[in-house]
């Protein structure tokens, strides 16, 4: 039953929807509990060339390198946050894009969430016990041949973070709600080894979320919100 406060203001019940108890039984509702494995469907896993709007772009071809990335999830008194990082300008892959801590898949890692913490304490030094993994999105092959598997995880309030230079530039959150607006999630189009690629892109503040990460992004939403 909503409260009567609810039920006058759409605005504050829209609001309810990203605090802590709506958001957590959206994310159990929405995300895959076991990690993708084997009998999945992951000869056309989820990627920048579903977005091709002539349906010409081919997916990059198996064997493809698998990587995992965090998507920290925060609650703070305004409501949830993302947990976002600035690439170091020097690397040589990727820099200065707006990410999420993670990379590619060690042989010693048992999964994609040792992998997701793994990175994320390389990264930003976020402490592994900091972190409780809620699920999983869809795979996401990007453009260079990466499948990369996001695990949703809530990060503890109180955690300390420190980014490594080598790496990181930037830590930043964004308010869940804001990314959470479909209205945001823009497709923008470049010329790229000579045909136009096509890939979501989410303006926050001074900072474009594009490529990969806008796509995972959009895929949270997919999930959870729509």
């Amino acid at each position: 039953m909503k409260r009567p406060d609810e039920a006058a203001d759409p605005g504050r019940r829209a609001d309810a929807e990203f605090r802590r108890p709506a958001f957590l039984a959206r994310a159990q509702a929405g995300l895959a509990r076991l990690p993708p494995g084997p009998g999945d469907p992951l000869a056309n896993p989820r990627g920048d060339h579903d977005l091709d709007p002539g349906g010409l772009a081919m997916a990059p071809a198996a064997p493809h390198r698998h990587a995992a990335v965090l998507v920290p999830i925060l609650d703070r008194p305004e409501g949830m946050s993302v947990l976002l990082t600035k690439r170091a300008a020097h690397l040589r892959d990727h820099s200065g894009q707006i990410a999420f801590p993670g990379g590619k898949v060690d042989p010693g890692d048992v999964s994609p969430i040792d992998t997701a913490l793994r990175e994320a304490r390389e990264e930003i030094a976020l402490p592994s016990e900091a972190v409780r993994p809620l699920g999983f999105l869809d795979p996401y092959l990007s453009a260079t041949g990466f499948l990369v598997v996001p695990v949703v995880g809530l990060v503890a309030g109180d955690a300390v973070l420190t980014p490594n230079p080598e790496e990181v530039a930037l830590v930043f959150e964004a308010p869940l709600a804001g990314l959470m607006d479909p209205a945001r999630h823009l497709v923008r189009s470049r010329a790229w080894q000579g045909r136009t690629r096509y890939f979501y892109a989410i303006p926050h503040g001074e900072h474009l979320i594009w490529g990969v990460t806008a796509g995972i992004v959009h895929n949270l939403y997919e999930r959870l919100y729509a």
